[in-house]
């Protein structure tokens, strides 16, 4: 059974501090670290790690064990939204496991987590059986300065863990999807409100792709503005049709595209699809791709 987790940590300015994280997972038998990367104006890090459901749970309490020690979100300044030193700890089924094992997965972590280190956990996605705490932006809404309020409200007590924050680490949404892509568009303006504008008119909570979530955010370090987005479905919403689009609406404001980038990985059928896309291809199959014919028996 293969499992894929890929924890957000609200961490990207000391490198550090996020290879000590790293190292954490790597010391973890049953589970491999695939890639990590840190984005200095979101002051976040992604990792990407998969293997047994054993070692990936081991390797996520490894994680949040550094980072319960080492972060303390009253100095944290970042573009990105955040609520915990590890904001976000998704599971996705990879090879030989189902929605079902990543939600079992996501319960048993999400209470160890907050048995082991006092931090509150929500449960998302498809692992939260409450209607009102399935999307992650609803659940982090108003990020860690609002979470002592929010958590006092009613409907608002954690799935596990004590009923106010961590005074440091804040807390955590634990939870089960499917694989998403997130990808980012860079313009080559320092207008955040045509990166807000565009992001807006792509993303589905306000009559966008159905399959997008998107947000605007200026990369201070760089005085230029980025087009965020979570791809949560790249067979039905691609990549390309998101970069047409994002490319015609920052034109109609005189901007252009300067760049795009992916964070952490991606799934080799969502390049292959852009591909076959900008050239054109007729009648391209998959098989045709040379690693792909030879996986095959």
């Amino acid at each position: 059974m293969l499992i894929e987790c890929i924890p957000n940590v609200s961490e990207g300015r000391r490198p550090e501090i996020v290879s000590a994280m790293a190292d954490a997972i790597r010391r973890v038998a049953g589970v491999r670290l695939l890639d990590f990367s840190s984005d200095a104006s979101h002051n976040r890090s992604v990792f990407t790690l998969a293997g047994d459901p054993v070692g990936v749970e081991q390797a996520v309490l490894a994680l949040v064990e550094r980072a319960v020690a080492d972060l303390d979100l009253r100095t944290h300044h970042g573009e990105h939204p955040r609520m915990g030193a590890v904001d976000v700890v998704p599971f996705v089924p990879i090879e030989g496991a189902t929605m079902a094992d990543c939600v079992a997965l996501a319960k048993k972590t999400g209470a160890a987590i907050a048995d082991r280190f006092h931090v509150p956990v929500y449960l998302y996605e498809e692992a939260s059986a409450n209607p009102a705490r399935k999307n992650l932006e609803d659940i982090r809404r108003g990020e860690f300065e609002g979470l002592a309020a929010k958590m006092a409200t009613a409907g608002w007590a954690p799935d596990y863990g004590p009923a106010a924050p961590h005074p440091t680490a804040g807390a955590m949404v634990v939870g089960a999807r499917m694989a998403l892509i997130a990808y980012n568009i860079n313009l080559a303006t320092n207008r955040l409100d045509v990166a807000k504008k565009i992001a807006a008119a792509i993303r589905h909570s306000s009559g966008g792709f159905r399959y997008v979530k998107a947000a605007g955010f200026m990369l201070a370090d760089r005085g230029i503005v980025q087009v965020s987005m979570n791809l949560t479905n790249y067979e039905k919403t691609p990549i390309a049709r998101v970069f047409e689009t994002v490319k015609r609406e920052a034109a109609r404001h005189g901007v252009a595209i300067l760049e795009s980038e992916i964070v952490g990985l991606v799934p080799s059928a969502a390049l292959t699809a852009a591909a076959e896309f900008y050239l054109q291809i007729e009648g391209f199959k998959a098989d045709q791709v040379l690693e792909n014919k030879l996986r095959q028996p």
